[in-house]
């Protein structure tokens, strides 16, 4: 029997955004700069106009984002959303579960990222206080990490001072990487290994498993999520 794998195509995850309209130090509206350390994120805009913002050791770049626009980027590449027209997004992110999981971090300055309850206390939005209270909480840690972003775009040793970001950031996360594994051999690699599985068979003749073909939907589970870069509509993970 092939092996069970009951997630997006991939394992893939996938969300819908629409971009915080708050307006930021630098007077554009848009999101939190942020990294992820181990997945690729693609975004198809659905609705609005805007730009992401990315930094890279290659240096800083815009990317103009309308409707029917589909971009993304690579592990390491610090983005910030930027909001000019009500922008909507159907987010895809690599590794379903490994981003859920912690695989970002915000551009906080330097001295929040030495200790995971500093930087949790920065971070975290309680699920037990009023919204209101949410979004004050989402929009300060924008503000936070748009100092230290604003900082890193400035840096003389622009690439140097991104490394050293990035060393900040993987050494923030590593408590969190054995869980991060267990999620991943669930997730993608477990994909991966379906098709594996699928292209041993049919080189054998045996097409049997195509009888066990399922049909799935979802609706999203949460609606209005207070998320980095705005507002998310979540679909649940296998």
């Amino acid at each position: 029997m092939v092996s069970g794998f009951d997630g997006l195509p991939g394992g893939v995850a996938v969300s819908r955004l629409r971009v915080y309209d708050w307006p930021a130090a630098d007077g554009l509206h848009g999101g939190t700069p942020h990294v992820h350390l181990t997945c690729s994120e693609g975004y198809v805009v659905t609705a609005g106009h805007g730009a992401v913002q990315t930094l890279t050791a290659s240096g800083y770049e815009v990317t103009p984002l309308a409707p029917g626009t589909v971009a993304w980027f690579t592990p390491g590449t610090v983005h910030r959303l930027v909001n000019d027209n009500d922008l909507r997004i159907t987010v895809l992110m690599q590794n379903g579960g490994l981003p859920e999981a912690g695989d970002a971090v915000l551009t906080l300055p330097a001295e929040y990222l030495g200790d995971p309850g500093t930087y949790a206390a920065a971070t975290v939005i309680p699920a037990d206080v009023p919204r209101e209270e949410q979004a004050r909480i989402a929009r300060a840690r924008r503000d936070l990490a748009m100092e230290g972003y604003r900082a890193l775009r400035g840096a003389a040793d622009g690439p140097a001072a991104l490394a050293a970001f990035h060393r900040a950031a993987a050494a923030l996360v590593e408590p969190r990487l054995a869980e991060w594994r267990e999620r991943w051999l669930r997730g993608a690699r477990a994909a991966a290994q379906a098709t594996e599985e699928q292209l041993d068979r049919l080189s054998g003749g045996d097409v049997s498993y195509l009888a066990e073909a399922a049909v799935r939907s979802e609706q999203p589970s949460v609606h209005g999520r207070f998320g980095m870069c705005g507002w998310l509509d979540v679909y649940p993970l296998p």
